[in-house]
């Protein structure tokens, strides 16, 4: 369960800076992204140096988002994971689906960022992870946050259709 919401945690972390500034016509360059963990403190992300594409259109944006983010960051942190804690796949991309759709709750909404939200929800790993319906988003699979003491459902719990 902590696993989980640290994955979904981090992926969130990741998701809703690039998919902004993705709206905005440029996509940054996190290669170098680093993480940085100190006890009692949250981890902490950042780049050496600032750096990017532009972007003119959706479809480029998707292109160069998905493969860094999924390929680039995701995997290899659910690999990281895996050596430690046991994580089903469908959890843990339906975690990646659920913070890149939570990206769209965060500042005004934007045709734009929505659009590039719905192209990277469509590629794999992310695709079957869930669907918009008349309330939002809304996952296929659980991510355990009801097992948290005092925690509930989630915002787009599955569970609770």
């Amino acid at each position: 369960m902590a696993a989980s919401l640290l994955f979904q945690g981090l992926a969130a972390r990741v998701w809703s800076p690039v998919v902004a500034a993705a709206a905005l016509g440029v996509v940054p360059d996190l290669s170098g992204v680093r993480w940085r963990w100190a006890p009692g403190e949250a981890i902490m992300l950042g780049l050496p140096d600032v750096r990017g594409w532009r972007v003119e259109s959706v479809a480029e944006a998707v292109e160069i988002v998905h493969p860094m983010v999924v390929d680039g960051l995701l995997r290899p942190l659910r690999e990281a994971m895996q050596g430690f804690v046991k994580l089903a796949d469908g959890l843990v991309w339906g975690n990646a689906a659920s913070a890149l759709a939570g990206s769209l709750n965060v500042g005004p909404a934007d045709p734009g960022r929505a659009a590039i939200v719905r192209g990277l929800l469509a590629r794999e790993p992310l695709a079957e992870a869930g669907s918009f319906g008349p309330r939002g988003y809304v996952r296929n699979n659980c991510c355990l946050y009801y097992r948290v003491p005092g925690g509930g459902m989630c915002g787009d719990c599955g569970l609770a259709r």
